[in-house]
């Protein structure tokens, strides 16, 4: 296998990042399949940070935005993602305070709606327990999912009655 120099890798690393975006793990984890010696290694790592190829709080914002749009996740799934991938509290809480909550509320609904008309079961009590554990599964928590469930259901002329607490 080539040798490859530090400054090659810097411009490999340079591309990586400019395709989309990246946080520092992602970039250490391919430098570390480097053989370039640990020195190299950081000094890469200051320069991508420096000229802005990698930025922690752009990574933590667009994360969240695209986990919640296109995977539709809720949020304790995606802070689970993102404390996996390293990145700071702060950096968590600032991009889930930017979540739109009526634009969360709509993909929760329309995420249950959706399984709503797949789901498979006996009574209203099942139906009710298999959607919210759908919702619980996506990332979100059991208060909203009951709460978006009973706004679906009552449309669908239930008289089922969940006491909230229980969630």
């Amino acid at each position: 296998m080539k040798e490859i120099s530090e400054s090659e890798m810097l411009h490999k690393m340079a591309s990586y990042c400019s395709v989309a975006e990246r946080c520092l793990q992602d970039v250490s984890k391919k430098l570390e399949a480097s053989s370039l010696p640990e020195e190299a290694k950081e000094r890469i790592k200051l320069r991508i940070i420096q000229e802005k190829f990698v930025d922690e709080k752009r990574f933590t914002r667009a994360f969240a935005n695209d986990k919640l749009k296109f995977n539709q996740w809720g949020r304790i799934k995606i802070v689970s993602e993102l404390r996996k991938k390293g990145i700071s509290a702060p950096d968590i809480n600032d991009a889930m305070l930017e979540i739109n909550e009526g634009e969360y509320n709509d993909i929760l609904q329309a995420l249950l709606k959706s399984k709503n008309r797949t789901i498979k079961a006996t009574n209203e009590r099942e139906r009710f327990y298999k959607l919210l554990r759908f919702a619980v599964g996506r990332g979100f928590t059991p208060q909203e999912g009951v709460s978006c469930l009973k706004k679906i259901l009552s449309s669908t002329k239930t008289d089922f009655d969940y006491d909230e607490d229980m969630a």
